[in-house]
Formats: C-alpha cells, structure tokens, sequence
C-alpha cells in the first residue's frame, strides 16, 4: 500500500485580495505560510519518496515549509532535468543522495489559467458582468472565461500527466506528495474518485488542508475525514 497526499497550497497574497490569480505567480501570504506549516505538522509522520509541484512559487514555496516539518531525515531538493542548472545541482556527497527527497516541478500541474480575468477584483468583476456570469466562469465544467481555461481544459492536461508520470510511483509502493492548486487538484480528485463532470462542480479544496489516500492495486481510498 502506497500514499498519495493532495496538498492545495496555502493563502496567497491574492487568494487574500480576492483577485483571480491563474497563472500569474504570486507568493504565499504571511496567513498562507502558517497553513503550509501547519500542513507539513499534520503530515510529519509520512515518509515520502517523491513529491511533484506545478512551477509556481505559491505551490512550491508550501511544499518545500510542509515538508521540513516532517519527522523524516530527508533533505526535500528541487530536480532540475536539463540546462545548466541540472549540472551544477549534482550531488557528490553519498549520504545526501540518500537522504535527498526529489522535488519535480512540471507546468501541466499549474492552476487553471484565467485568462483575461488575471489580475481582477472578483467581487469588482462580478459589478461589471453580473454574479450569475462571473460565477459560471468559475464554477462551471467546460465554460471558458474570456482567453482562459475551463476546468474541462485543466482536467485534459492534469489528468494524463497523473496517470504518466505520478501513478507509477503508487504502484512501487511509494507514497507521494502534489503540492498544487485548487482547479488542477480538483480535476485530478475528479479522477481519483470517479466524479461525473456535475459532481465536480461542488468539490471545494480549501488552502492548506492535505487531502490523504491508501493506493492499493489500483484502487484509491480516501483517508481524509
């Protein structure tokens, strides 16, 4: 039996603003940073054996504060895969390798791009084109906002990449950490339990509050209460 931990990650300076935030990459809040440890709290009895973020900072930076509050002795490192970075990032030292717990960052786990709502007031967005329009563009499953994403896209490029490169890992035993956010979590929670594209729509991933599964032959279950 394997762990798979979904972690969204904690208050942005724009989740606090309440501006859409998508692609752009914003940092962590002050109240973000304390969730994310909080997070790693809760989960400090889990030994994990690889970890995968989107390229964003809000995602990294908690998982990076989560994970060193774990009881583990491994040393979470960002895997760079080519370029200069990936040859001067070598590790010589035969214990560190050991001890090291890979970190791989991969753009197909970003948020859902907003489009041109990146950078907007929702509530000053919801004063232009109405509640009803500007929730359907958040909420609904294939209704694009204006040059952006719907969850539907989202799911398309979250989906597959889980079943490549994530899933493997489970089915070797090993327990693993996404560290992401909420539209591309909840695409692949979508996956996970077998939601219809409705049952999605009510799925709501809070900041900061790691959402646990056992993966056994295939199988997920849900540990979280």
């Amino acid at each position: 039996m394997s762990k798979l931990v979904l972690l969204r990650h904690g208050q942005s300076v724009w989740n606090k603003k309440n501006v859409f935030t998508g692609w752009v990459d914003v940092p962590l809040s002050s109240e973000g940073i304390k969730e994310a440890e909080n997070a790693g709290k809760e989960l400090a009895s889990i030994e994990f054996d690889a970890v995968f973020t989107s390229v964003q900072i809000r995602a990294i930076e908690t998982a990076m504060l989560a994970l060193v509050q774990g009881n583990s002795n491994k040393t979470p490192v960002i895997m760079h895969l080519d370029g200069k970075m990936k040859e001067w990032a070598e590790i010589y030292g035969e214990q560190m390798k050991r001890e090291t717990l890979p970190v791989y960052s991969d753009w197909h786990l970003n948020e859902r791009y907003y489009g041109e709502l990146q950078g907007k007031n929702k509530a000053e967005t919801a004063k232009v084109y109405g509640d009803e329009q500007v929730h359907i563009w958040r909420r609904s499953y294939d209704v694009q906002p204006p040059h952006g994403e719907c969850l539907k896209d989202t799911a398309e490029r979250t989906i597959p990449f889980f079943r490549e490169k994530i899933v493997p890992y489970l089915k070797k035993g090993k327990n693993v950490l996404i560290s992401a956010h909420g539209n591309s979590l909840r695409s692949i929670v979508m996956y996970i339990e077998k939601l219809s594209k409705e049952g999605v729509l009510a799925l709501e991933i809070p900041t900061g509050k790691p959402l646990v599964y056992d993966y056994e032959e295939g199988i997920f279950s849900s540990e979280t209460k």
